[in-house]
């Protein structure tokens, strides 16, 4: 029996556990390390979701700990298994763990995807922050137009006690109130209960998977960061960022997604420039002749908007598309603009806590707020950085509505946005087709 280490961020790396791992005799999995979430590490996966080979459960270390655990448990392979990272960081840590004596490996979507008993469709992106939630958005609303029942598992984000997240439903506001849903999980999630579609998340995507069978005619997998679906999908569609081109070539599994489209949706049309738009398209040409493309604005909106003109602003942003996403700017920013604002304030200077710690990781945010919220006590870091900014008001450019969940001095003016697709083909006519 090899003894191995997997390395994730909590999602991915539950995932490949649970259906490569869980009741393997080959391995032993002798812990997890954690990167990007906060207060994961030191926590254990619990028996609950181990299974009967760890009753005790498995141990989550700080991924700085890698290297002298694999020499401390005598590991033989690290599996790597977590998304939006760069080939470069990917390689580093490749050698990282040669260096300490252990093969690494990258499990791929045959060793990972569970099948579905109904169609599956599956929403995946690039990078973070290409515009995925509002595709997915797009179809759920274009399927329940044809009579279908659509039930959405999103990727995972379980930051809360694992085994109470194993299987999650959410239908109404109050399911993610009640399940203690972070800022992150609610940008994904409320959309979506809006517009009256089911979501699905947690950690064990197997069992997930049998309830969302239960309720509906079509699966819609809306995935996270970059990562390829954890589902066996019918139809592949991808999201693209002509803002980033390149991107689409340097991220990982970002390039697995755009090599393995059977769809690219090329969002951002409206803001993005003509030679990063045909950067992007050569290496559509190169690298994926055969997707189908369908061109795509992203429509903002802004009740009240007209109030922003000649107005000082706090822009608050959606957070993992600026931090591991890289983005300097988002929805917000353009809205503020759009709409005429005086004055974007630069939130540092008011930051505390761990929204301090954020901009000294992420140094190229300056003129912009990430919408941070892993828990209760970030949350309230992140609204008293709000109250203390000297502004005249908030544009939030996240996918919530900010001002419900945060009780703030400020008005905050939110930013809604869209896909608009450009002529034909389009999602309509895609779907029909599938």
């Amino acid at each position: 029996m090899k003894n191995a280490i997997i390395m994730g961020a909590a999602g991915r790396d539950f995932h490949n556990f649970n259906v490569c791992f869980r009741d393997n005799s080959d391995y032993r999995i002798i812990a997890f390390t954690a990167a990007q979430i906060p207060d994961i590490e030191d926590r254990k996966y619990p028996p609950g979701l181990s299974g009967e080979s760890y009753p005790d459960g498995i141990p989550i270390y700080p991924e700085e700990e890698l290297s002298s655990l694999i020499k401390k448990h005598d590991v033989c392979e690290v599996f790597f298994a977590y998304s939006d990272i760069s080939h470069n960081y990917v390689m580093h840590k490749a050698s990282q763990v040669h260096a300490a004596g252990a093969s690494f490996t990258l499990l791929g979507p045959d060793e990972t995807m569970i099948k579905s008993k109904l169609p599956l469709i599956s929403v995946c992106a690039v990078r973070t922050g290409c515009g995925k939630s509002q595709t997915s958005r797009k179809i759920t609303l274009l399927l329940k137009e044809k009579g279908k029942s659509v039930a959405v598992i999103r990727h995972p984000m379980p930051y809360g006690d694992l085994a109470k997240q194993k299987v999650q439903r959410f239908a109404t506001y109050e399911d993610m109130i009640e399940q203690e849903c972070t800022i992150e999980e609610m940008e994904e999630y409320e959309p979506h209960i809006q517009n009256g579609i089911i979501v699905y998340a947690g950690v064990d995507y197997g069992a997930i998977l049998e309830e969302a069978e239960k309720e509906a005619d079509i699966i819609l997998w809306d995935g996270g960061n970059n990562d390829f679906s954890f589902y066996r999908a019918d139809l592949e569609i991808v999201v693209v960022d002509p803002h980033r081109p390149g991107h689409e070539l340097m991220y990982y599994p970002g390039e697995t997604n755009f090599r393995r489209a059977q769809v690219l949706v090329i969002n951002k049309m409206d803001s993005a420039e003509k030679d990063k738009l045909d950067q992007l398209l050569d290496n559509i040409q190169q690298f994926n002749p055969d997707a189908t493309i369908i061109r795509a604005n992203s429509a903002l909106s802004v009740p009240e908007g007209e109030d922003i003109a000649g107005k000082t602003v706090l822009v608050v942003e959606d957070g993992p598309t600026l931090t591991h996403g890289g983005m300097p700017y988002g929805a917000g920013i353009l809205a503020a603009t759009q709409y005429g604002a005086s004055k974007i304030v630069d939130p540092r200077p008011y930051a505390v806590g761990s929204i301090k710690d954020t901009f000294q990781k992420y140094s190229h945010l300056d003129k912009v707020l990430p919408a941070m919220g892993y828990g209760k006590k970030q949350i309230d870091e992140l609204t008293q950085t709000i109250d203390q900014a000297d502004c005249d008001l908030v544009v939030s450019g996240t996918p919530i509505d900010l001002g419900r969940l945060i009780k703030t001095n400020k008005r905050i003016l939110r930013v809604t946005y869209a896909l608009e697709e450009i002529g034909s083909p389009n999602l309509k006519e895609v779907l029909e087709e599938f």
